[in-house]
C-alpha cells in the first residue's frame, strides 16, 4: 500500500481486528452488485469508499426523477442516463482506484455463467423474486457467497448465504420457489418505500460484505444462516436463524 492509500483507509486500518492485511484483502477483492436502485446505491458507495478493488455492476434501467428520493448514486443532471453509467461515474469520483465493470441488461443465467468465476461476493440489490431466484441458483452453482437485501414501505431484511459450504442454506431454503405465489412481489413504484430504509439495508449489505472479505469476526458474527428483519417505523430489529432445507430444489443433494 502506498502513502495515499494508507491515508484514505486509515480509519479502517485503525480499527481493532482490522489492519493493513485486512485492507489489502478488500483491495484485492472482486464483487458483483445486481441492481443500482436504493439498496445498490448505498451498498456500492460504502464498498467503493472502503477500497473494493473490482466492482461489477448490472442494471437495465435509466435514471428517473422518481429515483432521486432514495437512489443516492444518481442526481438530477443524469435523468435519462443509464444507471450503470451514472453509478460508475459516482463511484470513480469517490474512489478512482476502484476498477468498475458495467452491464446494461437484465440479469440472466448466461451472463452470470460468463462473469461469476472470479467474483468473491454477490450482492443482490434487485427488486423482484424472479431475479433473486436466478442469482441464488447461479451462486450455488459457482459456490459464491450471496448477500441479499430487500426493502419496501418501512420494512427491510438482509441475509447472507455462504454457498461455498454445502451445509449452509441458500435463498430458496428460506423462500422456496414452489411457494412463490404466497410471497408478496411488490415494488416501491406501486407501494412506496421510506428513503432512509434503503440506505440502512444497503449499508448492512456492504458491512456484511466487508466483514466476510476481510475475515473480520467469526461466522456467528455475520448474517450467515440468519434473517435480519427491520422496521424503521417502530425502530425494531429482529434476527432469526434458519437451517438448510434437505428438500431444497436448488441446494439439496437430492437434486444435484
Amino acid at each position: 500500500m502506498n502513502d495515499q492509500q494508507l491515508m484514505r483507509y486509515a480509519r479502517h486500518i485503525l480499527l481493532e481486528n482490522y489492519g493493513v492485511e485486512q485492507q489489502k484483502k478488500i483491495m484485492n477483492s472482486n464483487i458483483l452488485i445486481v441492481g443500482l436502485g436504493g439498496l445498490g446505491s448505498s451498498a456500492s458507495i460504502y464498498l467503493a469508499s472502503s477500497g473494493i478493488g473490482n466492482m461489477t455492476l448490472i442494471d437495465d434501467d435509466v435514471v428517473d426523477i422518481s429515483n432521486l428520493q432514495r437512489q443516492i448514486l444518481h442526481n438530477s443532471s443524469r435523468i435519462g442516463q443509464l444507471k450503470v453509467d451514472s453509478a460508475r461515474k459516482t463511484i470513480l469520483d469517490l474512489n478512482p482506484e476502484v476498477n468498475v465493470n458495467i452491464f446494461h441488461c437484465r440479469v440472466n443465467e448466461e451472463l452470470l455463467h460468463n462473469i461469476l468465476d472470479p467474483i468473491d461476493i454477490v450482492l443482490d440489490c434487485s427488486d423482484n423474486f424472479e431475479t433473486r431466484y436466478i442469482i441464488n441458483s447461479m451462486c450455488f452453482k459457482f459456490k459464491k457467497t450471496l448477500v441479499s437485501g430487500a426493502a419496501i414501505r418501512f420494512s427491510g431484511q438482509v441475509s447472507v448465504y455462504d454457498l461455498r459450504d454445502q451445509n449452509n442454506p441458500c435463498y430458496n431454503c428460506l423462500f422456496p420457489y414452489e411457494k412463490m405465489d404466497l410471497l408478496e412481489n411488490e415494488n416501491c413504484s406501486t407501494t412506496g418505500v421510506f428513503a432512509p430504509l434503503v440506505g440502512i439495508v444497503g449499508s448492512i449489505q456492504a458491512s456484511e460484505t466487508i466483514k466476510i472479505l476481510a475475515e473480520i469476526g467469526s461466522k456467528d458474527e455475520t448474517l450467515i444462516g440468519k434473517l435480519l428483519r427491520l422496521n424503521i417505523l417502530d425502530m425494531s430489529f429482529k434476527t432469526s436463524k434458519f437451517e438448510k432445507d434437505n428438500n431444497c430444489v436448488v441446494c439439496s443433494s437430492k437434486f444435484f
